[in-house]
């Protein structure tokens, strides 16, 4: 009886010890695995660091301040650490895991103090009924008076579009809009804002800029391309973001470097190498779309100073002559200011049709800008916010013209280089069609198509008296 008793307490207690180790082999107890899950999320490897110049097509993997992110579509200049988001954000980089050590905790916030409230102004009396408030998106008749009760002022419309006004903004659109008076009083003059004690110039003083670098607010660097002096107005989150002074105007505005103002640019004498009348000759004004102003043109070339001021006086004319007439195929000899098939219009959005926030980015402008990321990445480069406001490029010719001449300066295509260095380089007009639509139109894609952008710089460089060059096809 007692052997039996003594037996049963052995199995017994060989039973409870193969529970446990079964327990244990199936993870019973142990935090392990979280612990590696943790790990892996935190500390993974970190991708290729981020560069200011570089351009990332969708899907490019880079880091930047400790973290992980992958391009949403092409992108070139902006900041990771202030341009991501999630997936669908719109942003141009999404944001991944932290990378290599661990960062430090970002400290919470300090409160941000109420500001004392400023007192509110007495109100300016209510015009006469000719003269009412405007309203966004209403189409005005030629000669209507409105005001603009934002600042107070009144505007007229001095010119018509398709519809009107065609739903422009006044203090934006200034060839549909100047100053404008109700019942014999005219827009008060604002009181001008008192000139600020100007900073002193930062040392080292006006060193040449140099690529990549984040110049801090106020500094004034020297230009060497073009002998030019530029001056930080504005700063994100590294100061200047690595930007080039003759590209990014939001960050850059002209600067003085020891009381001498920048110079004027020796080799462009006269400004645009086209006059006012070779325009007309080349885009008829009897035909032209209102948008296509002479005077928007030569204002949009002035943000970016190597635009046709490049090298002799016979390529400065040749690079005109070739921007001509790439524009004048893209939007149909400058008729087109909006694209014409318009059910095409909720195409262009990178998310899907439908999924960009109820806006339109079809080809709109000279260079007939489409896509949402490129309306992005033209507005982010020009300090306006074309993302939520896309019709400007077909409302405002200085902004209109600017995209075409921002895509000339910056885009590459499948050619691996932009069409302004394609011709200050000699290396023809046909690198130029393969840098803005070679994918389509060139190694026999659409023989028809480069013919004609063929005949018009032929035609154009004929207007400005220079040979047409080498390698004209693609």
């Amino acid at each position: 009886m007692d052997n039996l008793i003594v037996k049963n307490l052995i199995k017994n207690m060989l039973l409870v010890a193969s529970a446990g180790t079964l327990l244990a082999a199936c993870g019973g107890g142990s935090s392990t695995s979280g612990s590696q899950a943790t790990l892996l999320a935190n500390g993974e490897a970190c991708n290729a660091a981020w560069s200011s110049t570089a351009a990332y097509n969708s899907g490019a993997a880079v880091s930047y301040g400790g973290r992980n992110y992958s391009a949403a579509f092409w992108t070139q200049g902006n900041n990771p650490s202030t341009s991501s988001g999630a997936a669908g954000s719109g942003q141009p980089w999404i944001s991944g895991f932290t990378c290599g050590s661990t960062p430090t905790p970002t400290p919470a916030p300090t409160p941000t103090p109420t500001p004392t409230p400023t007192p509110t102004p007495a109100p300016t009396p209510t015009p006469t009924p000719s003269c009412a408030n405007w309203a966004a998106g209403t189409n005005y008749a030629l000669g209507t008076v409105v005001k603009y009760v934002a600042n107070g002022s009144f505007y007229k419309v001095v010119n018509t579009g398709t519809n009107g006004s065609d739903g422009t903004d006044p203090t934006v659109s200034t060839w549909y809009w100047g100053a404008g008076t109700c019942g014999g009083s005219p827009t008060p003059t604002p009181t001008p804002t008192p000139t600020p004690t100007p900073t002193p110039t930062p040392t080292p003083s006006c060193a040449n800029w140099a690529a990549g670098t984040n110049y801090a607010l106020g500094t004034v660097v020297k230009y060497a391309a073009n002998g030019n002096f530029y001056k930080v107005v504005n700063t994100g989150t590294n100061g200047s973001d690595g930007t080039d002074p003759t590209i990014s105007s939001w960050y850059w505005g002209a600067g003085t470097c020891g009381g001498s103002p920048t110079p004027t640019p020796t080799p462009t004498p006269g400004g645009f190498p086209v006059t006012s009348a070779q325009f007309d000759q080349m885009f008829s004004p009897s035909v032209r779309n209102p948008l296509y102003t002479y005077a928007g043109l030569v204002t949009a070339m002035g943000y970016y100073p190597g635009f046709t001021t490049t090298g002799t006086d016979t390529v400065r004319k040749q690079e005109a002559a070739a921007f001509l007439a790439n524009v004048a195929h893209e939007s149909d000899s400058l008729k087109a200011a909006r694209e014409y098939n318009t059910a095409n219009y909720p195409l262009y959005c990178s998310y899907g049709v439908g999924m960009c926030g109820g806006k339109e980015y079809y080809g709109r402008g000279p260079i007939q800008l489409s896509w949402n990321y490129n309306y992005s990445a033209a507005g982010s480069a020009m300090g306006v916010d074309l993302l939520n406001n896309p019709d400007l490029v077909a409302t405002d010719s200085a902004i209109a013209w600017r995209t075409g001449v921002w895509y000339w300066m910056t885009g590459t295509g499948i050619a691996g280089t932009t069409p302004h260095n394609a011709m200050i380089n000699s290396q023809g007009f046909g690198v130029t069609i393969k840098a803005i639509n070679g994918s389509l139109e060139c190694n026999g894609g659409r023989p028809d198509q480069v013919q004609t952008r063929i005949n018009y710089y032929t035609s154009f460089a004929g207007i400005l008296g220079v040979p047409a060059g080498a390698n004209l096809s693609c």
